[in-house]
Order: C-alpha cells, then structure tokens, then sequence
C-alpha cells in the first residue's frame, strides 16, 4: 500500500480515567502504557510505578486529568503472589541471573512459619541492583547490566502480610502485602537465607494496589479485540484510585472556591488525605486534607475536567461525605 492510499492517522484526543491492565509476561510498564495509550487515542498517559518486565498483573494506567493522582496508585500498599525456588540462589535473586550456589531443602514447617515471622512488620532492605532506583540520574538496573556494583543504603519497608500459599517439591508460592519501595525479589532472597537453603524468584504477579484489584483489569488482548468505544467504556473515574480516603462533599459555592485552592472551614476530621466532590456525586473536585478545621487543597481538577467527568462517568459511592461550611 502507497503512503497516498493509507488511511488516515487517528488524531489523540484528551481521555480522563484510569485503565486497569493486568500486564503480560515480558512487557515493561513502558511498553504496555504506550500499546494502550495508542489503542484509545489519548494524548496524554502514565503508569503508575514500574512492574518488571519478569511480572505480570495489575498495572493501573493513568490517562488525562487522572494523571495528577497517579502519586496516590504509587504510595499505596501493594499486594503480590510470588512462586520462589528453593535451594538455588541466582545473581540478581531471579531466573535471569547466573546460579551462585546449591544447597540441599531441609527445613520445617515450624522453621519455615519462624523464618516469616521474622519478615514480618518493619524491616530493613537492601535495594537490588536490578532495581529502577536512582544513582547519579541512571537507574541501578543500568549499573548491573554494565557490570558495575554501585553501593547502596538498607531502606526501612513494612512487611503487612507474608503468608504460604502452598508448596510442591522445592518451589514454595508466597502472598505478600507490603508498602512501597518493597523489592519482592529481596523478601525472597532473604527468605531463602533464613530458610538456610537460599532461594530465587521465579514468578511474581501483582493481584493489588491500594483500592483497586486485577480481578478488575483487563487483558492487552483483550482490550485489543474490543471496538473503540467499548475500550473508552473501560476507563474508570479518577477517584477509583482514592477511594479507601474519606470523602468530603461541598455545595455549590463552596465547590467553585475550593477549586481555585482557597481553603474552605470543614467540620470534618483532621485527617491527612480526602477525597472532595461538589454537590453532584459524580463531581470529584481533587484531593486535600483537613487539619484544624480547614480544607486545604491538594491536587485539583480543572472547572473543564471536573464536566468532563461528570458528563461520562458513573456516579461514585463517596463514604460518609461531611457537609463543609464557611466562617
């Protein structure tokens, strides 16, 4: 086909909403937001956190005005099933890197419920080199590729869950709950040593992050095989990624101010994230916090944005929403 004969280029559009995408095997987070971002046309996009190439599952995209909330997807606890192999220890603690070392399986379940029980709650981790975390501007995973160790710090992380999900042989499947800044692949690294045996990763699959579950999230084929505005159809508000903050509910000149940034008197709770809608409950306005009896402004939508959303999205559930009043 000549260049003259093909159709053509579908112009980008301005989407607001949140795509939930249960990432395949091999992608990057890059790679699958910029297959999406192609597939709806959107002219502005981002992912919210990196899932590594070797993971798959939950990948909340941003699209539009959703964007401004993407912190909120990033600063949530995450949830992963992971399947380790034991006896084995691998550079960069998964399938990719080089085996180290092979020791022989021999422990209980006693010393098996004691080695997580350790892991459990606040603890301390060594960031890995095959991680995206910054050295001088370039990510660590660019030192190791280039054979370079660079030394790092132990960060502080929460442990919220380390449960057996089950075991086969020597492979042993984990579900964990843990902040951000969690490296999976370390938690099994160190499982493995406390186990005296050493382990690796093998398969990681994210099932959560904050609010919102890959139960909920579709597929790159499948979301291919939908026609175009069935694929918009999938878009959620951008409060979905809010929605365990309490909410806060304005009249209507009271909402107009809020969203120019004047903080408005609440009687609500000092509380240090919420979500605030205007008198519609499809009208998100924005996140603030409250604090002394003020609403104080965080990231807004524009009077534009806000219709915008109104016009296409379902209504929420916005949980106990506190009426707001000036002094």
């Amino acid at each position: 086909m000549s260049a003259s004969s093909r159709p053509p280029r579908q112009p980008r559009r301005a989407l607001h909403g949140v795509l939930l995408l249960d990432k395949p095997l091999g992608w990057s987070s890059n790679d699958a937001l910029q297959k999406v971002k192609g597939m709806l046309r959107a002219e502005k996009g981002g992912h919210t956190g990196t899932l590594d190439p070797l993971a798959t599952g939950l990948l909340p995209l941003c699209f539009g005005a959703a964007t401004k909330f993407s912190q909120a997807s990033l600063d949530a606890d995450k949830t992963y099933r992971a399947t380790l192999k034991l006896g084995v220890t691998r550079v960069g603690g998964d399938l990719e890197g080089e085996v180290l070392e092979t020791r022989p399986v021999a422990f209980d379940d006693a010393a098996l419920a004691a080695a997580c029980a350790a892991l459990t709650g606040s603890i301390e981790q060594l960031p890995p080199m095959q991680s995206a975390l910054k050295h001088e501007g370039r990510a660590l995973y660019e030192y190791a590729r280039a054979g370079v160790e660079v030394e790092r710090l132990p960060r502080r992380v929460q442990v919220h869950r380390l449960d057996i999900v089950g075991r086969q042989d020597d492979e042993l499947q984990i579900e964990v709950c843990v902040s951000k800044g969690t490296y999976v692949r370390t938690l099994a690294e160190d499982l493995g040593a406390a186990l005296g045996c050493g382990a690796h990763l093998i398969a990681l699959r994210r099932t959560a992050s904050g609010p919102v579950r890959v139960d909920d999230a579709i597929t790159i084929d499948a979301l291919q095989a939908l026609e175009p505005a069935e694929r918009e159809s999938r878009l959620l508000p951008p409060d979905v990624l809010l929605s365990g903050w309490p909410a806060v509910q304005l009249a209507t000149d009271e909402a107009a101010r809020f969203l120019t940034g004047l903080r408005r008197r609440t009687e609500a709770r000092d509380c240090a994230a919420v979500r605030v809608y205007g008198p519609e409950p499809r009208a998100f306005l924005g996140s603030a916090h409250v604090k002394g009896g003020e609403l104080i402004p965080g990231r807004l939508l524009s009077p534009p944005e806000v219709q915008a959303l109104v016009a296409v999205a379902p209504p929420p559930n916005p949980a106990s929403p506190h009426p707001v009043s000036t002094t």
